[in-house]
């Protein structure tokens, strides 16, 4: 369990990190100058190795399941990372979202965790999904009624809209038949049927089932790039992240795709490589790019604490 755990967070706090200096660069760009290794400065001038929101949001669920899973720790470790610089890479926060920000505001006047997100329909970003992957190792186990009530309260926190939580229930569903050893294409066809099942079952309306098509009835991965959007929407950087592990064969190749589809590349090389990480294993992610990741025995410390939690 220490090594998925190690997965899980360094999978997704490398291709964080990867993604932070091209952040908003176009897909135009990095196409003539493409990103190949962990460099610094760029975007947000941070030094290699500096993750950013998507890993100290990640963290903070992480070290509230490590400390005995309660939604109350999961908000107050959001509100010390928001103005206590908790989990960041360099004691300072150089990037927030904007319906994070809101629900950070609202938990820290008060409001309960699982009411604190915003339910509009354009409050669809990608927040909530970025930090979720460690709730993988708390519902591992869990009937599936109990992996999307506690996947929901989880996302609810800063994102309550249907569409963020189903993104996060299918990105914990494909995270989990990895987990058991599932070959990755297995994985994509058995959710084509388990999770429109379920949403179903639950009587989710046609209209929000519909809009994961893509992932429940095409084959994502025979999308042409051109057609795979990477922006911060929820289901553009879940759908890029399915598409970037689906169509490549090693942790590198997949947060690399990730990083050069442009646009919010540090959240979907984030989502993309906590996926990879479980896929092909926390040791496949190279040792170079391990060693210049900021606060690498903290996050080792941690994932050692989540696997004993477990």
């Amino acid at each position: 369990m220490e090594n998925i755990c190690r997965g899980i967070l360094f999978g997704v706090a490398i291709g964080d990190a990867l993604g932070v200096p091209a952040e908003f660069k176009s897909r135009e760009q990095l196409v003539n100058s493409p990103v190949t290794n962990m460099i610094g400065w760029g975007t947000h001038e941070q030094p290699p190795g500096t993750f950013s929101d998507d890993s100290s949001l990640t963290f903070c669920l992480a070290e509230a399941i490590a400390d005995g899973f309660d939604l109350n720790k999961v908000a107050s470790n959001m509100i010390n990372w928001r103005y206590r610089k908790y989990w960041t890479a360099h004691n300072e926060v150089f990037d927030v979202g904007i319906t994070t920000q809101s629900a950070i505001d609202r938990l820290g006047a008060g409001e309960r965790p699982e009411f604190a997100g915003d339910f509009d329909e354009r409050s669809n970003g990608n927040g909530s999904l970025m930090r979720i992957l460690p709730l993988l190792v708390f519902i591992k186990d869990k009937a599936v009624n109990q992996r999307y009530e506690l996947i929901k309260q989880v996302s609810s926190i800063t994102h309550m809209h249907v569409r963020s939580v189903i993104s996060c229930f299918y990105y914990l569903e494909f995270a989990l038949g990895l987990l058991n050893g599932g070959d990755k294409i297995a994985v994509y066809q058995n959710l084509q049927v388990t999770v429109a099942e379920y949403l179903r079952s639950i009587e989710i309306v046609a209209g929000e089932r519909q809009m994961f098509d893509r992932l429940l009835i095409d084959r994502i991965d025979m999308i042409p790039e051109g057609q795979i959007q990477s922006s911060g929407y929820v289901l553009h950087t879940l759908e890029a992240s399915i598409w970037c592990l689906l169509n490549s064969d090693s942790y590198k190749d997949a947060v690399l795709k990730a990083v050069n589809l442009g646009n919010d590349t540090d959240t979907t090389a984030a989502v993309t490589g906590g996926l990879a990480a479980l896929l092909y294993g926390y040791q496949t992610i190279p040792a170079e790019w391990l060693n210049q990741l900021a606060r690498k025995d903290d996050i080792e410390d941690l994932a050692i604490r989540l696997s004993g939690a477990v």
